[in-house]
């Protein structure tokens, strides 16, 4: 009846941040860390993690000299 969970999406951050993905076209990384509260370290890791599994597309510019990471889902 009900097709099991992917495990990569029961972490807690992980699971949090395609909360927030799926209600918005897309998000930067600064939104995404104020929103989830988590540290820039563990989000960056979380971020890649999902990723690397094609849950998220992850697209790196600069905006004004600084650099922008934005996320989306996939």
């Amino acid at each position: 009846m009900f097709n099991e969970l992917n495990p990569l999406l029961h972490q807690q951050l992980r699971l949090s941040v395609m909360s927030l993905l799926m209600n918005v076209k897309e998000a930067d990384f600064t939104y995404i860390r104020e929103k989830t509260g988590a540290t820039a370290g563990n989000l960056s890791v979380q971020i890649n993690k999902l990723a690397e599994a094609e849950y998220i597309q992850v697209k790196k510019s600069f905006k004004e000299n600084y650099p922008l990471t934005t996320c989306s889902v996939t």
